[in-house]
């Protein structure tokens, strides 16, 4: 025994860092139903895979210089990094807000199926 704790052991797809590779979008949006439209939107597009709509959220930002406490839907996108170009660019199109929140988050592991799954319906 080296003192360090065991390992858990590792399941699901390997890290990827192809076209292919999973990514978690996070974006916000006005409202459940504009959040709604934009989610329908990208995954008719093939886009993204899925989009989950957390219809209530508070967001706390400044932007041109003022202090802003709003609620907001937050939508969590599933696409993989080879459609990320062209679901910033729609996005972009399509948001009400001139500087819509996105951020792209590498997936580190997800389970083989469900990556699979995603990377056939984008």
């Amino acid at each position: 025994m080296t003192g360090e704790p065991p390992r858990a052991p590792t399941t699901g797809h390997p890290p990827r860092d192809d076209a292919d590779a999973p990514l978690v979008v996070l974006c916000t949006a006005p409202g459940p139903e504009e959040a709604g439209a934009l989610a329908r939107g990208l995954v008719d597009t093939r886009l993204a895979a899925c989009v989950q709509i957390v219809p209530n959220v508070r967001s706390i930002y400044r932007f041109e210089g003022v202090v802003h406490d709003e609620p907001e839907a937050q939508l969590v996108i599933k696409t993989r990094r080879g459609r990320y170009a062209a679901l910033e660019a729609w996005l972009v199109e399509h948001h009400p807000y001139a500087v819509p929140e996105l951020l792209a988050l590498p997936v580190e592991r997800g389970l083989e199926a469900y990556v699979s799954w995603l990377c056939a319906e984008t």
